[in-house]
C-alpha cells in the first residue's frame, strides 16, 4: 500500500505503485459508453423487424405473412433472405472492419479508433433512417458494422491498459454494461415508438442510433490515451507523463520500463497476425477464441434479436411481446453488475462454470415445454407455461449477463502479450 492505493502485480512478479485516481475511473466509464452504442444497434432490429410499417416498405412479402396470418410452420413468417441480411450484415461488416481497427489501434491508438467508429455510425445513421429501398438500408447497417466493429476492438483494449490490475476485471465490465444499457434502451425505443401510426416509427427507432453514435465522438475526443499506446508508438514523454497521471504517483519508473521492453519486443514483430500463428501464442489465441465462440453458441443472440417474435409464438399481444422484451433487457443490465462486483473477488472462471450450468438448465426447461405445447396446430401456450418460459429466459440472461457476456470481452483484452494484443483481439 501507498498512499491510499495498492500495488499491482504485473509479470516476473515485480510490483507496481499505484492508486485508484478519479482519472482512471472517470476515464474508463466514459469509454465504456461505446458499448451503448453496440448494443442499441443489437436490440433495436427486433423491434423493428417486427413493426408492420416497416415490413410493408422493405419486405412486402414477410408483410403479406404477418397480415394473412397464413404460415406452414410458427416460426417461418419471417424466412426471408433479404430480411435475415438486414440484421447479419450489421455482423458481417463487423467481422470485417475489426482486422482494419487491429491497424488503427495498433499505428494510430485507441482514442482515434473510437472516433472513427462514431464517424462510420453516423453516417450509417444517416442512411437507415431515411431509406428509400432495401439497397440503402444495407448500406446503413453495413456501416453501422464498421462502427460496431472498430469500438470492439478498440474500447476493451483502452480499458485493460488504462486501469489497475486489481480493478481490472470490474471496470473493464463496464463496456459490457453498457451494452446491455442501449439493448435496454432499444427495447424501451421500440416499445414506444411501435405506437406511431405510419412510417415514423421505424426511422425514429432507428435514428436514435445516432445518440449513441454522438456520444462516442465526444467520448473519443475527451478521453486520455493509454499509456501503452503513446509508448508503443514513440510518444515516450507523453507516454510517461499520462502514466503518472493515472497511476497518481511520480514512482513510475518500474512500470514504465515494463512498458519500454514489451514495447521493444512489440516492435520486432513486424507482422503480428503471422505471429499469432506461432506456438508460444497458441494458448492465448485458442483461449480467446473458444470463448468467443463459446459465447455466441450460448444462443443469446437469438433472444436478444428475436425475442418480440419469440414472445408473439408464446401467445403474447404485440404490446405484451414488447414488454417482454422490455422486461429481458431490465434483467440484464443488474445481472452485468453483478459481475462488476464479484470478477475481481471471485474469478473469471468460477463465473464461466456456474453461468454455464445455469444456462444449460434454463434452455432445457424451454425446450421441453415448446416440443411438448408448441405445434402446428397451436402457436401459444397457457397462461402458467408462458409464464415458466419467461422466467427461464430471465434465468437464462442473468447467467448471461454475469459471465459469458462480460468475460468474452475481457478475457481475451487480459491475456495476449503487448507484440500480438491488438491482432489478438481482432481475432
Amino acid at each position: 500500500m501507498a498512499g491510499g492505493g495498492f500495488a499491482t502485480a504485473p509479470a516476473h512478479g515485480v510490483e507496481f505503485e499505484t492508486k485508484i485516481t478519479p482519472i482512471v475511473i472517470i476515464s474508463c466509464i466514459i469509454a465504456a459508453t461505446g458499448g451503448l452504442m453496440f448494443g442499441y444497434d443489437v436490440g433495436i432490429s427486433g423491434g423493428v423487424t417486427a413493426m408492420p410499417e416497416f415490413l410493408k416498405k422493405f419486405f412486402p412479402v414477410v408483410y403479406g405473412r404477418v397480415k394473412s396470418g397464413a404460415k406452414k410452420h410458427n416460426y417461418c413468417e419471417c424466412d426471408n433472405q433479404g430480411l435475415q441480411l438486414f440484421t447479419s450484415s450489421l455482423y458481417l461488416a463487423g467481422l470485417t472492419a475489426t482486422f482494419f481497427a487491429s491497424y488503427t489501434t495498433r499505428k494510430l491508438g485507441r482514442r482515434p479508433t473510437m472516433l472513427i467508429a462514431g464517424m462510420f455510425n453516423i453516417v450509417g445513421v444517416v442512411l437507415n433512417a431515411a431509406a428509400q429501398d432495401l439497397a440503402m438500408l444495407i448500406a446503413g447497417r453495413i456501416l453501422l458494422g464498421c462502427g460496431v466493429g472498430f469500438p470492439n476492438q478498440a474500447v476493451p483494449l483502452f480499458l485493460s491498459e488504462i486501469a489497475p490490475t486489481r480493478i481490472r476485471g470490474g471496470l473493464n465490465i463496464l463496456f459490457q454494461l453498457n451494452v446491455t444499457i442501449g439493448i435496454l434502451f432499444a427495447n424501451l425505443v421500440n416499445y414506444g415508438t411501435a405506437k406511431i401510426e405510419g412510417r415514423w416509427g421505424w426511422r425514429l427507432s432507428l435514428g436514435l442510433t445516432g445518440i449513441s453514435a454522438l456520444l462516442l465522438i465526444v467520448v473519443a475526443l475527451l478521453v486520455i490515451e493509454t499509456p501503452t499506446s503513446l509508448v508503443q508508438r514513440g510518444l515516450l514523454v507523453e507516454g510517461k507523463n499520462v502514466l503518472r497521471q493515472i497511476r497518481g504517483t511520480v514512482n513510475v519508473e518500474l512500470e514504465f520500463t515494463n512498458l519500454l521492453e514489451a514495447s521493444s519486443l512489440a516492435k520486432e514483430v513486424k507482422h503480428p497476425f503471422r505471429n499469432l500463428s506461432q506456438s508460444r501464442n497458441w494458448p492465448q489465441l485458442l483461449i480467446a477464441i473458444a470463448l468467443q465462440i463459446f459465447q455466441q453458441w450460448t444462443g443469446i443472440n437469438a433472444i436478444m434479436f428475436y425475442a418480440p417474435l419469440l414472445f408473439s409464438t408464446l401467445g403474447f399481444g404485440s404490446d405484451a411481446s414488447l414488454y417482454s422484451a422490455v422486461l429481458t433487457g431490465a434483467v440484464n443490465v443488474p445481472s452485468t453488475l453483478v459481475s462488476i462486483y464479484f470478477v475481481d473477488k471471485v474469478g473469471r472462471r468460477p463465473l464461466l462454470l456456474e453461468a454455464g450450468i445455469q444456462m444449460f438448465f434454463s434452455q432445457l426447461v424451454i425446450a421441453i415445454v415448446h416440443g411438448i405445447k408448441v405445434t402446428d396446430h397451436s402457436n401459444s401456450l397457457s397462461k402458467g407455461f408462458a409464464v415458466l418460459v419467461e422466467v427461464m429466459i430471465c434465468n437464462y440472461v442473468a447467467a448471461f449477463a454475469w459471465s459469458w457476456g462480460p468475460l468474452g470481452w475481457l478475457i481475451p483484452s487480459e491475456i495476449f502479450p503487448l507484440e500480438t494484443r491488438s491482432a489478438g483481439q481482432s481475432v
